[in-house]
């Protein structure tokens, strides 16, 4: 969850939505998102909304935080009432760390999500983890539970990228925690790349790809690293003790990534995601992507109904105590109009290798998406199909692509 919070109108005390986001609930897939928000340290390139021991401050603690979310979940029941979701599809806790609460508690608000609305019966349960927070007890703890899924935050192999990033784990650590994880029976094991950071070299990322691979994973997610204002990583490169990121270097990665994971079997689904197969595709990440519902619970989390979205206040403490007094944690909302989430759809659909149908842009977008189909960077052989799908060059200038096709 961004550090940030957009600004928004007002909701109600109760978190009542309006009837008509609440008359096809789950219509087109339905999640739940955990937001954790504890970190045993703060990252320097972090800007999400966690929380270290000694940032927190009072009113809220670990040893609290899975009755707090289960309030919240007893809440999400009440507004949703007699128009509740068919079944819960995913569930993904994310952070922060998940896996710094005891693996009890992660089982605890999992049975809590189930008892309110049910799982379904090939549900997709993720966490993500830090390397260094798990064990093999842990991890077994949680299959055990019905996690079926988990993330491991691995950035790189390289000792130095890691000091860079501010990252405590060594750098054999993610790929061996990854080893843990199958042997405990996860089902599918992703592990996450940063590249592009002040230092790494072209031989560091070979090395961090050939890590992932030898791991024997299913899923890899690689990003370029943002630079976000108000990080301990920002405050560095604005006194020069570090350069920027460049944009010819992260290209350079990306490539070096599509060729190494194509080689090994994976092939992308979305821009910054490749999976061994279509059942090791994170599902949750598509239900966002394809524009379902889901609730977020957790202090700074974000939920879409109905084309309504609203996000929860940022503070573990201020969202305890909003619960504890029976109000809803939420902060502001808004209400999407037709055009928004067409815009929406059309941002997060281009970026998935299924591609966006033609005929859902209009006639600006589709002159938009000739001109990129002419200038390579659609496939045309799906074009012809009446898709937009991105080539290679095309994956690399994606925000441009966007761009043309809504003008």
């Amino acid at each position: 969850m961004p550090g940030v919070l957009p600004e928004g109108e007002p909701v109600p005390r109760d978190g009542s939505l309006p009837a008509t986001a609440r008359r096809a609930v789950g219509a087109r897939g339905f999640g739940v998102y955990v937001h954790v928000p504890f970190c045993a340290s703060r990252c320097g390139y972090c800007d999400f909304n966690t929380y270290t021991a000694a940032e927190l401050g009072g009113g809220a603690s670990r040893e609290t935080y899975a009755d707090s979310v289960l309030a919240e979940l007893a809440l999400a029941a009440r507004v949703l009432g007699d128009s509740p979701p068919q079944r819960v599809d995913t569930v993904f806790v994310g952070g922060g760390t998940p896996t710094l609460l005891p693996a009890d508690d992660l089982a605890r608000i999992l049975d809590g999500i189930d008892r309110v609305w049910g799982l379904a019966a090939d549900a997709e349960v993720t966490t993500e983890a830090n390397p260094e927070s798990v064990t093999p007890e842990s991890l077994k703890t949680l299959r055990a539970a019905g996690y079926t899924r988990i993330s491991l935050g691995m950035q790189s192999a390289a000792p130095g990228v890691l000091a860079v990033l501010d990252r405590r784990h060594s750098a054999g650590r993610a790929t061996a925690a990854a080893l843990e994880a199958r042997d405990a029976g996860f089902e599918h094991v992703n592990l996450d790349l940063i590249y592009g950071t002040p230092g790494e070299t072209a031989d560091d990322f070979a090395a961090s790809l050939a890590q992932v691979v030898d791991a024997g994973v299913d899923h890899v997610s690689a990003y370029a690293l943002i630079v976000e204002d108000g990080t301990r990583l920002a405050a560095r490169m604005r006194r020069g003790e570090l350069p920027y990121p460049s944009d010819d270097v992260a290209a350079d990665r990306y490539l070096a990534a599509e060729a190494a994971l194509g080689a090994a079997g994976f092939s992308w689904y979305e821009v910054s995601n490749w999976a061994r197969s279509a059942a090791a595709a994170c599902r949750h990440n598509l239900l966002y992507w394809t524009g379902a519902d889901w609730w977020g619970l957790g202090p700074g989390a974000h939920s879409h109904v109905g084309g309504v979205r609203w996000w929860n206040v940022k503070h573990p403490s201020a969202y305890a105590a909003r619960l504890a007094e029976g109000a809803s944690p939420a902060l502001a909302r808004e209400v999407l109009s037709a055009d928004e989430q067409h815009m929406e759809d059309v941002m997060l659909r281009v970026r998935l290798a299924s591609g966006l149908p033609l005929d859902v842009l209009d006639e600006p977008g589709r002159a938009g998406a000739e001109r990129a189909r002419d200038a390579g960077l659609l496939d045309a052989g799906a074009y012809a199909r009446g898709l937009v799908v991105l080539t290679l060059r095309g994956r690399l200038l994606a925000d441009a692509v966007v761009r043309d096709l809504l003008p």
